[in-house]
């Protein structure tokens, strides 16, 4: 699919950093609508009277048109396969789009699930290749199929970067769970 998804808010940037460690991670980049605070979220009318802003789902085309909206209670999370539907209906041959097969299941002894813009996932793949470490890397906000394994191994998050090394999950980039498992000091 030809598009970005980009999570915005009203807090500051370091809260947004804590709050998405905080979740495990999340995969797309988060942006501050802290200053001038809330004229985005003004613009797009979910700013509240107190200053914080409704949950919120915009689907902007490319011409800048809204195609979708989706405005709900805090506390509730949005269905992403909702909204890649939604998305995939924009794309050129319509729903179809979203029937695609996945990508097959990678065997090799090291995969990275992983998104571009991730920097944990930057971070990891430097690791990995600085130690001569070869890995199948595997994008999930391409391959819809392998972002539901990693919730799956995950309690219902994707989180980025998830390694599977040798059929053992390490979630998140962590160093001495990496080299315990790849057997390395």
């Amino acid at each position: 699919m030809q598009t970005q998804v980009l999570g915005l808010s009203v807090d500051s940037k370091p809260c947004l950093i804590a709050w998405a460690k905080q979740l495990g991670g999340i995969t797309y980049p988060l942006l501050s609508d802290f200053f001038p605070h809330g004229q985005v979220a003004q613009q797009y009318g979910v700013l509240r009277a107190d200053g914080t802003a409704e949950r919120a789902i915009f689907v902007v085309d490319k011409t800048g048109r809204i195609r979708y909206v989706d405005v709900h209670d805090i506390k509730q999370q949005p269905d992403n396969d909702l909204l890649f539907q939604v998305l995939a209906e924009l794309e050129p041959g319509g729903a179809r789009a979203a029937t695609v097969a996945p990508a097959p299941v990678p065997t090799a002894d090291v995969v990275l699930y992983c998104t571009p813009w991730c920097p944990d996932c930057k971070a990891a793949k430097a690791y990995l290749d600085s130690r001569g470490i070869a890995y199948v890397e595997v994008n999930l906000a391409t391959d819809r199929a392998a972002a539901q394994r990693v919730r799956e191994w995950t309690g219902g998050r994707e989180v980025t970067p998830t390694f599977n090394i040798r059929g053992k999950i390490i979630v998140d980039f962590d160093r001495a769970k990496l080299n315990q498992a790849l057997g390395i000091a």
